[in-house]
């Protein structure tokens, strides 16, 4: 793929599919992009979506998840602020490929305090 390191592309989605559910169950009620992020999830995860934009999804989750960012998120007021940063980077640039089955699919999943799973 032009473009798309597909090595780190797989470290991503690993690290998605293992840490998001606990990460966005712990973390929606501290942050503001929690359905962005769920709506992401699917769209990220739906084969579908071009490959370019699963890759940015990916990689501004699994900053989401990972807790050793540069902004550590237990520090209250200020820990969620470097993640939100790069989730809305990437939501700018591919939130027109997030369809409004994953968005219907997110109100969902939150509404139903089901949060998706890739275990």
């Amino acid at each position: 793929m032009h473009g798309v390191d597909l090595g780190r592309m797989a470290a991503d989605d690993r690290t998605v599919r293992r840490g998001f559910r606990a990460k966005i169950k712990r973390a929606a009620g501290r942050i503001p992009f929690a359905p962005e992020a769920v709506a992401a999830y699917f769209c990220a995860t739906d084969p579908a979506t071009p490959t370019r934009v699963r890759a940015a999804l990916l990689a501004a989750l699994a900053y989401f998840i990972v807790p050793t960012d540069l902004i550590p998120d237990i520090i209250l007021g200020l820990g969620y602020t470097d993640d939100i940063t790069v989730f809305w980077a990437a939501w700018r640039l591919v939130s027109a490929y997030v369809t409004d089955d994953h968005r219907a699919r997110a109100r969902r999943a939150i509404a139903a305090q089901d949060i998706p799973s890739r275990d």
